[in-house]
This record gives structure tokens, sequence and C-alpha cells, in this order.
């Protein structure tokens, strides 16, 4: 009984040296469990991390963010993705839906009008740490901030001028806006330009119900923005009323599209969109359109800076941004995906410009050589832009159905059932629903 005792205690101490040497090989003990539930990356050590990510937009943008999920997970053996996309329509309603339910994913991109609500709400997490941001415009930068804390890192550039007809214009003899130029130089031209138009051209649209061109006519003024990012309605009367007499005049001479003609008008869609039938001359717009203009009316699109009066009338703007859920259990990890979704130059090259132009200047100024017509123009309208340009105002907080009543005002005016007096007193009636 002893010897087997003895030939037993042996035998257990052989298999035990012979288990070290095999473990000093790199032979994995598979008797023995794995008590860390988490691997840990193959590349910096961290746990297992899997981050929710959704978007929106076009097919291409799908598939080169798709491509940058699959590369970031190449470089990051540790993070995973849970990638929700779609259409514009409906992402809004279903991300909300989520955010409702606490359970809305890590990564979000986000529209520029949404911002002002969602961060009165506190959903949004402060990214003011952790993200590489000195490649960015200072101005474009400070469109993603609340109450100065930075809460949605952008995406892409973009600034908010004018395209024109350079083949129209050149075929006329007129010379193309300068850099500076003024309303009094936008006004006087298409009077000028509309005895040399066919019956159904005109120089520029209605600027009546468009708010956006009355928030730069007034921005120039340096009367600030109509509505304030505050919540105050700010329409300053005596800049109301010369702008929309203005226009009341234009449409008595003709020299802009009657109301009719002018709503028919659908931006982009070849059948419906004056300046690509030729029946326009300017039209306010973004940057990031510009390229699909200039690919439906080839060799033909001219950009521009907003007009200026005391002060400049355009602004620079985002395309689109990326924030994080403030509920996220991996901020940190989305905080550093944001970082090299931005900065990376291989994963700026995937993304190319399906988000408008990569955010970053230095990405840009590597780009730039590769970029096709479309895109130069892009560049060309925001460094216009840049040269003098307002602080973009996102909206405010509970505003978000004063603009549908603000266009029905507006469009009463420019169908003449009422005055630009009548205007302002019915603007003013509205926003005393929305101001707090």
């Amino acid at each position: 009984m002893k010897k087997e005792f003895l030939r037993l205690g042996t035998t257990l101490l052989l298999l035990t040296l012979f288990s070290t040497a095999c473990g000093s090989l790199g032979v994995k003990d598979e008797a023995t469990p794995n008590t860390n539930t988490t691997a840990p990356s193959a590349s910096n050590g961290t746990e297992s991390v899997k981050l929710r990510i959704m978007w929106w937009g076009s097919q291409a943008r799908h598939d080169a963010t798709l491509k940058m999920l699959d590369l970031y997970t190449k470089e990051h053996p540790n993070v995973t993705f849970e990638p929700e996309y779609s259409g514009f329509d409906g992402y809004l309603d279903k991300l909300s839906t989520e955010a409702a339910s606490k359970s809305a994913p890590d990564i979000i991109q986000m529209d520029a009008a949404w911002l002002a609500d969602w961060n009165a709400r506190g959903q949004l997490s402060d990214l003011s740490s952790g993200i590489n941001i000195d490649d960015i415009d200072p101005k474009l930068l400070e469109t993603g901030k609340y109450n100065g804390k930075l809460t949605a890192i952008p995406l892409g550039g973009n600034a908010w001028g004018m395209i024109y007809d350079k083949s129209a214009l050149e075929k006329l003899g007129i010379a193309p806006p300068n850099d500076g130029w003024t309303w009094d130089d936008y006004f006087s031209m298409g009077e000028k330009i509309k005895p040399m138009l066919g019956k159904d051209q005109y120089p520029f649209k209605d600027g009546t119900a468009d708010s956006t061109l009355y928030a730069n006519y007034q921005l120039s003024k340096g009367k600030g923005w109509p509505i304030t990012q505050d919540g105050k309605f700010n329409y300053d009367k005596a800049t109301w009323l010369e702008y929309a007499n203005k226009f009341v005049d234009l449409r008595k001479k003709g020299v802009v599209p009657p109301p009719d003609v002018q709503l028919a008008d659908i931006d982009l869609d070849p059948t419906q969109d004056m300046l690509i039938k030729g029946q326009l001359l300017f039209k306010g717009m973004h940057a990031a359109q510009v390229s699909a203009y200039e690919s439906l009316k080839p060799n033909s699109i001219g950009v521009a800076a907003i007009p200026k009066d005391e002060q400049p009338g355009g602004w620079l703007k985002a395309t689109f941004y990326f924030s994080v859920n403030q509920d996220s259990k991996n901020n940190e990890e989305a905080k550093k995906f944001i970082d090299w979704f931005i900065n990376d130059p291989e994963a700026t090259a995937i993304d190319g410009t399906t988000r408008g132009i990569p955010i970053s200047n230095k990405i840009v100024s590597e780009m730039k050589p590769k970029f096709n017509q479309g895109d130069q123009l892009t560049v060309a309208m925001i460094d216009k832009t840049a040269k003098s340009s307002q602080a973009f105002n996102p909206g405010a907080p509970g505003w978000a159905d004063f603009g549908k009543e603000e266009g029905d005002i507006k469009q009463q005016l420019m169908f003449g059932k009422i005055t630009p007096e009548q205007a302002y007193d019915e603007l003013a009636k509205a926003a005393k629903k929305y101001e707090k």
C-alpha cells in the first residue's frame, strides 16, 4: 500500500512538472477554466466592447461606414460594432423612441436642428476631452457646443452660401459675384438681368417666404438671429419691413417668379428644379449640395458667399455630427472611435465625401488633389464663407414647430393676402406660444 502511494505521488509530481513545462512553451491547459469573461485586446489590453452606432444616409454612405467599422475592429480587435442605419425618413422617430426607453445607441449621427432639444433634455455626453479637435475650424466646432460644453463633433464641413448658373451669366455678359458683394449688388444685379431673360426666366427667387434668406439679411444688418438661440423672438421690425417691401416691389416688376411658379420649384429634381431647368440664375444653397448640382448641370455651376452689409450674412456649419448617448456605458471607447473617425487618413479616405468635406483641415489638404469638380466647388464655397461668417445658430429648444407657422404667414404675404406690417404682427403673435 505504501509503495502504491509512493508511485501515485511520483506520477502526480511528473504530471505537474509536464503541465508547467507545456505552459512555458505556450501550450494551453484546456483543463484550466478562463475566469476572465471579457477577452483582452491584442493591441492595447482593454476589455472587449461592443459599440452600437446609428446613422442615416445613402447607400454610398452605408457602404463606406461599414468598411470603416471593419477597419476599426481590425486595428482594435477588442472593439466590435452593432450598426443601425437607414434613410432619413423615420430616423429621428426611431432614435427618439429608443432614447425615451433608455436604449439609444452609444454613438448617434445627429443633425444640427435636433441639438438644442437633445441638449436641453441632457441626453448627450460631454466630448470636450479625449478627441483631437485641433484641425477643426473653431467656428465649425462651436456649432457642436451647448452652454459652452461640446456635445456634438462635426463630421463634415458645410456652409450656407449661394450657387449660380455660371454659363448663363457668361452668355449674358454679366460678371460673376465678387467676394464681399452686398445686398445692394444682389438686388441691382437682379433688376439689371431680368430684361435680358426670357418670359419664364428669373434672376433669383422671391425671398418673402424664405426664412433662411431673411436670417441672412437680418444678420448682415447687425441685428442678430430672428429667433435667438435662447428662444426669444428677435425679428427686427424695421429690418423685416425693409426686406419684405423690397420683395413686394420686385414682385410687381416681375423680377422674381410668381408665387405659384416658385412653389413648384423642388431642389435637385431634374424636372422641377428651376435652376437646373434654366429658369433661375441664383439660389441659396448648402455647400454639401453643390456637388449634386454640378453633376446635373456639368461645368455650369459657380459658388459665392451670401451677400453682406455691415456684417457677413452667411455661416459655416457641419453637415452632420456624432454625439455620444449620455447613458452609454462605453463613453470612453466611443470617444476613441470618433477621434479615429475624423482624424485617421485611411478611415477618412474610405468615407470620402459621403458626409461632406472631411472636417479635419489637415485631411482636406491631403485629399484635395483627388477631389472631383463638384467637391472642389464645395470646398470653394466653404472657403469663401469662412473668410467672413456668422456663428451658426442650431435653433432654440421647443421651437421646432414655429417654422411651419412662420412659413404659412409668409406665404400669405407672398400671395398678397396680408401686408408686411400684418405679417410682422402675425409672426410676433405666433412666437408667443414658443417663448418661455
